[in-house]
């Protein structure tokens, strides 16, 4: 019974990996790196199925690694992550009217997370989360030429973040060591290594390094005899303009508004 509820979950998350890379291709992402993604992705998952047949055989059915845990009203721990991020673009009424650019879009680019987990618990089924993390992110925008001569230009963005999610994890009851849960909350970000104010950036598109997001996701808990392993998935979409208007730009003037926009993989520890 065991083993057949956590197959089932495999493949509810398989075919979460699988929704998530058609997103990102059709988003412009990289075909290469979303293969890559979801193939690491289901390895690991793969792992935890494996991990937690065992544990479940261990533990002969009950919830004996749970019970220590839901004693506590606060816990700690580390989370590291795979992240894979890019721009919504929206283009201005000049980029009709240009004759250099036919188009402008976002090239999704790879990077990865490290921060810390603080857990309060509110209830059985509620969590109050903050996660102040360390993100390198890589991303860029590329402009098309309209003629067959013109030259590609591509704005190269690499950013270091000090980020401060906020979130409310909604989790399922616990079976067998092992649960559900949704989770979701706001975001500020800000990027240390910013190159709007630089005088080398003059003649580039600028972006803000202030965001503010919406963050979405779901995961799985299991509950170890010394620690909590929780995979995640979450979407984060920024609601603020951070472009960085200048009508002197003409890479900047058939832009209107860039919203900012990621998908991380997360693996918590916490105990």
């Amino acid at each position: 019974m065991r083993t057949t509820d956590a197959r089932n979950m495999l493949h509810l998350f398989s075919n979460q990996i699988k929704t998530l890379a058609f997103f990102s291709r059709t988003e412009g992402a990289s075909f290469q790196q979303t293969k890559w993604f979801c193939r690491v992705t289901l390895l690991l998952v793969f792992g935890i199925f494996q991990i937690s047949v065992a544990n479940a055989q261990y533990n002969q059915g009950k919830n004996l690694n749970y019970l220590d845990f839901s004693q506590k009203a606060y816990y700690f721990g580390i989370t590291l992550g795979y992240n894979s991020s890019n721009y919504r673009i929206y283009h201005s009424k000049d980029f009709i009217r240009n004759d250099s650019f036919s188009r402008a879009e976002s090239v999704t680019g790879p990077g990865f997370n490290l921060g810390i987990v603080s857990n309060l618990r509110i209830g059985e089924y509620f969590d109050i989360r903050f996660l102040p993390t360390l993100s390198f992110v890589e991303h860029s925008i590329r402009y098309t030429p309209g003629g067959s001569n013109g030259k590609v230009l591509t704005r190269p963005i690499e950013s270091v973040l000090v980020e401060l999610p906020f979130h409310v994890r909604y989790k399922s009851a616990t079976y067998h060591d092992f649960r559900l849960f949704v989770i979701g909350g706001v975001k500020y970000s800000y990027d240390v290594a910013s190159d709007s104010r630089t005088r080398q950036a003059a003649g580039l598109v600028k972006i803000a390094p202030t965001d503010f997001q919406i963050e979405y996701g779901a995961g799985i808990q299991f509950f170890f005899p010394y620690f909590i392993f929780s995979p995640e998935l979450k979407v984060s979409q920024g609601f603020n303009n951070i472009l960085i208007y200048n009508d002197k730009l003409e890479q900047s003037n058939v832009l209107e508004k860039v919203l900012s926009r990621t998908f991380t993989l997360s693996l918590h520890f916490e105990g």
